[in-house]
């Protein structure tokens, strides 16, 4: 038997097990019961317990996000997280990948708008080794210079390639277009120009600013009890001392203040749409409104009234949604179809007529019922692997959405009316005030600026 072939057998009972995680659907809990704690050296820590596999996740979100980008450097936040692991003062990139690949785990790291993270899956009997390789890669990463040009070449080539695909053409013009002067209109992982420009300084700078245990979340769920997992984090991060750290301000969101049309002529038969504005942050307390709004609105896929009137009655489109952004600041509001270029201005037209209907008519109580049974029923789905609970934790932590978020949401849905639904169509949908981006053949679609 070759060495390949025992290595295999040795963590196949590792990889079924991790297999019936990621596939199950029965570990959600009713019962879950966060604790949470701050760790001497800063750390946030957030505890889950739960003994469905002998299994251990643990989820880490430092607040390191690409709002802090440095200016004209978009896409730094991206590329440290993405060389985090690529290689640390005692193992090399491909080390690394081994030593986890051997006790069948997963490790790995990825940047996002508001914060960057990490993540760690492991047997519990392997925990030891695991939770030393994600110390390694958060405390002593070396980004090797020519891992940096490697990320840098793909991140470029993945971003000139987009310009063949309309549908990311008119969503990165739109984000441009409605947060003008903020983060989010620039993509995470940045442009071609400003990724090129980015050096080893501007990642080892970002580092040290922002990968501090006073600045991290550390979500732990699993098989584990509330003092061992205290215990793993407090053990395994003793090395990584608390230290100054002020945070950059980012400058606030400014509403679409007109209305402005974007066509970007390209010769193909289906016209892409994005339509809409500035929405509303995650902590805003009419959040659970908006949700519930949006999904009668075009949230709610074949229930939805878009759905309903464009695709089904008018066969505009396959499909069309809306959808709200709900960020640290606040998002964007949107809705995007497909459709012929002869349809864009009709399908355009019957998106505002949507739009309209839901800020003057209430909705009806079937619509209303519907939509809280779905995200009630909804979201015990969203807690049902370990994965999902450390993920979910992270988001209420960090969007501080507090400590009974979990058993208070579902009566928070519940709870509103027909009129709440109309008040927050009324004062976060705006008709007049919309970015509406169209990529397709302009000759056919008969629109104007």
């Amino acid at each position: 038997m070759s060495y390949k072939t025992r290595h295999i057998m040795r963590i196949l009972p590792s990889l079924l097990i991790i297999i019936l995680l990621w596939t199950s659907i029965s570990l959600a809990s009713p019962g879950i019961e966060p604790k949470r704690v701050v760790l001497k050296n800063g750390i946030t820590l957030l505890f889950v317990e739960t003994h469905a596999l002998p299994m251990v996740n643990i989820s880490v979100a430092i607040k390191a996000g690409a709002i802090y980008d440095p200016p004209g450097k978009g896409g730094v936040a991206s590329l440290t997280s993405a060389l985090i692991d690529e290689g640390t003062t005692t193992r090399t990139s491909r080390q690394i990948a081994e030593e986890i690949d051997f006790i069948g785990g997963k490790l790995s790291a990825a940047g996002g708008e508001d914060y960057s993270s990490a993540s760690l899956v492991v047997l519990k009997k392997d925990i030891s080794t695991g939770m030393e390789l994600l110390t390694d890669i958060l405390l002593n990463p070396v980004f090797p210079a020519e891992e940096l040009e490697r990320k840098k070449k793909e991140t470029i080539a993945a971003i000139i390639s987009e310009r063949d695909d309309p549908g990311a053409v008119a969503s990165k013009e739109f984000y441009r277009a409605v947060f003008q002067g903020h983060p989010y209109g620039i993509p995470v992982e940045g442009d071609e120009e400003s990724v090129s420009r980015i050096t080893r300084d501007d990642i080892m700078n970002f580092y040290q600013q922002f990968y501090k245990p006073n600045n991290t979340i550390i979500s732990v769920t699993g098989d584990l009890n509330y003092k061992e997992a205290v215990s793993l984090i407090e053990t395994s991060f003793v090395r990584w001392d608390k230290s100054r750290l002020k945070l950059p301000e980012v400058p606030p969101v400014n509403k679409v203040s007109k209305g402005d049309s974007i066509l970007i002529d390209r010769n193909i038969t289906q016209s892409n749409i994005v339509l809409g504005h500035t929405g509303i942050s995650r902590d805003n307390p009419d959040y659970y409104a908006v949700s519930l709004m949006n999904y009668i609105l075009g949230g709610g896929g074949f229930e939805s009234r878009m759905t309903k009137e464009i695709r089904d009655n008018k066969g505009l489109a396959y499909s069309v949604y809306s959808h709200f952004d709900v960020n640290r600041f606040p998002g964007a509001f949107t809705v995007e179809v497909q459709t012929k270029n002869e349809s864009a201005r009709d399908a355009i037209e019957g998106i505002r007529t949507e739009l309209k209907k839901i800020r003057e008519e209430q909705v009806s109580d079937d619509e209303l019922n519907d939509a809280k049974a779905y995200l009630t029923g909804s979201f015990p789905l969203r807690l049902d692997t370990n994965a999902k609970i450390s993920n979910f934790m992270l988001m209420v932590e960090y969007y501080n959405l507090g400590p009974d978020y979990i058993r208070d949401y579902p009566n928070k849905i519940n709870s509103v009316t027909k009129d709440d639904i109309l008040r927050v169509a009324r004062k976060y949908i705006d008709t007049e005030n919309c970015v509406t981006v169209v990529v397709g053949k302009q000759e056919k679609t008969g629109l104007r600026k």
